[in-house]
């Protein structure tokens, strides 16, 4: 289980004018600006959770990926991840986790894919029966046998995260923190990763904590969403529940044959055109199955289709709420 209680990070930053009389002065005196990159953040996963950690550029999400990895310790607060404080217990911490960060690589540029897997494995101790079990279901799960001998350099972006994910994974962690990890992939690449990470998850029960900017990775993965912003957890709950917070309007789309419908009370045209209308609709006044129902009573109704509002309208209505 993970759990933080109260975590505040600040860093010191250098800030100067352009130009080379500033540099000069910027030598003999600097001046600093502290950035409060976390501010009293808490939260519990449970084992076996998939948790989408969302929110914009700069609101605290890798600084708080690291801290629960062991690389930054906190200025105060209190983080638990299965009874061992990661800065403290660093050794011990790694053993149980894998860390995949989309713009950062643990693989060495120079050398076949394979050498650093053999690098890793002798940096966690992995016993090699465990290993050659894990590294081949790892080949075969992510479809790497043909760029094993590859060097990291040759690869292409999709080959690459394949690889970092598998590099993550041969020890076996219990926990799985991903930053980014399909940043720049194609839409070919992201399918085989969203799938991995969900059959990794159901049948491993791997605990996994996603930050990204695509939302599509969230809808596809995570049930659970935590929204931070200037550093402060803004929002916790399911992703469907978000939603309805953002907003609780749906969208029919319907196909018909014969002369176009009138629109009830609740229901509003967004498009038309012969055939076919766009209806935006408030179930609170005109619930989705009268809808179709009064429709369906004045022309023929040969498609239909219903849609609540999207991930990414979802998020930009968030943002725009809390004014991050």
């Amino acid at each position: 289980m993970i759990q933080l209680d109260g975590i505040c990070k600040t860093f010191r930053v250098a800030r100067r004018k352009s130009g080379f009389s500033q540099a000069a002065k910027a030598l003999v005196k600097r001046t600093h600006e502290e950035i409060h990159a976390l501010d009293n953040i808490s939260f519990s996963v449970n084992d076996g959770e998939m948790v989408g950690y969302i929110g914009p550029n700069g609101a605290g999400k890798s600084t708080t990926i690291k801290i629960m990895c062991g690389v930054l310790t906190p200025d105060s607060g209190a983080c638990v991840i299965d009874g061992r404080t990661p800065w403290k217990d660093r050794i011990a911490h790694v053993q149980h986790i894998g860390v995949v960060f989309g713009q950062r690589s643990q693989l060495w540029w120079d050398v076949p894919v394979c050498d650093s897997f053999d690098l890793i494995r002798d940096i966690y101790r992995v016993d090699n029966a465990a290993y050659k079990r894990n590294l081949d279901e790892l080949t075969e799960l992510l479809n790497l046998s043909e760029i094993l001998q590859t060097p990291t350099r040759t690869l292409s972006l999709g080959q690459r995260m394949r690889c970092e994910m598998a590099a993550s994974l041969l020890h076996n962690p219990s926990m799985l923190f991903l930053d980014e990890p399909t940043i720049g992939l194609d839409a070919v690449s992201k399918i085989a990763v969203r799938q991995f990470i969900k059959r990794l998850n159901r049948e491993r029960g791997t605990t996994v904590i996603l930050t990204t900017h695509d939302m599509q990775d969230i809808e596809a993965l995570t049930e659970r969403i935590l929204l931070i912003g200037k550093g402060r957890i803004l929002l916790d709950g399911s992703l469907e529940q978000l939603k309805t917070r953002a907003s609780a309007q749906k969208t029919l789309v319907i196909a018909y044959a014969g002369d176009a419908p009138a629109l009830s009370r609740g229901m509003a045209l967004a498009e038309s055109r012969e055939g076919r209308m766009v209806i935006t609709l408030d179930p609170a006044v005109c619930p989705v199955s009268d809808a179709i129902a009064r429709i369906a009573a004045q022309t023929e109704v040969t498609d239909v289709s219903v849609a609540g509002i999207s991930a990414e309208e979802m998020v930009a209505a968030l943002y725009q709420e809390y004014e991050i």
